[in-house]
């Protein structure tokens, strides 16, 4: 089997671009970082998420952006609650953006699969996503690809490192439809920006730009969301 990175938060889309990548053929190995986001739970989602889909190897990486900040993720910024809608077309970029934290992942992804001999990475950026955070982007995303393939020996050699992202088109309504189409546990996940903690447990807050989004999608779905049970 080849093996692919997947870039693993615990949220429903990166859960989901697990299981694309075992449903494409791809011996899975999940990647995830505890950047000194205020949601680390979803760390201990990703663990759960890794074991259900069978992963064959789950990496947590310590990379703490809080040295950086400029987030209301990795700072002392108030997360916004009870905007609007999907945003979609919206060019505002949300507080909650993190500077540059996808070309970060991604680059540590790459040269995570350089070690391990594969051409593939896999994250769950889709067109929610991207119609608020840059690095979402489908440029974005076809601009590192390029440079990997201009940036590493694996690139220079055989020119065939691939960024995929299955869910690039999808809205939240299709990647909960897709999900349980590959069996994909949403009771396992977490997608939540500022959940609320009692002891190990944590429960999303119903109320922040990520929970909106996926109570949306669960409910366009026609699907109750396993996580709110």
């Amino acid at each position: 089997m080849p093996k692919a990175v997947v870039l693993l938060s615990g949220g429903m889309d990166s859960a989901v671009a697990l299981a694309e990548a075992k449903a494409a053929g791809f011996e899975a190995y999940a990647l995830s970082f505890d950047y000194g986001q205020r949601h680390r739970a979803e760390l201990r989602a990703a663990a759960r998420v890794a074991s259900s889909l069978q992963a064959a190897k789950h990496v947590v990486i310590a990379l703490d952006l809080r040295v950086f900040g400029g987030s209301a993720l990795t700072a002392d910024i108030a997360v916004p609650k009870d905007r609007i809608g999907d945003g979609a077309g919206n060019a505002e970029i949300p507080v909650t953006y993190v500077p540059a934290r996808n070309t970060i992942f991604l680059s540590v992804a790459l040269g995570y699969a350089e070690t391990l001999g594969a051409h593939d990475i896999f994250i769950g950026v889709n067109a929610i996503d991207y119609s608020g955070y840059p690095d979402c982007r489908p440029e974005f995303i076809e601009a590192f690809e390029r440079m990997a393939n201009l940036g590493t020996k694996r690139g220079v050699e055989s020119h065939d490192i691939r960024v995929r992202t299955p869910l690039a088109a999808l809205s939240k309504r299709d990647i909960v439809r897709r999900g349980i189409a590959l069996g994909v546990d949403f009771g396992l996940t977490l997608t939540c920006y500022d959940p609320v903690l009692t002891g190990d447990r944590a429960a999303p807050c119903g109320h922040c730009d990520a929970c909106i989004l996926r109570m949306q999608g669960f409910r366009e779905a026609g699907v109750a969301d396993p996580a709110l049970a």
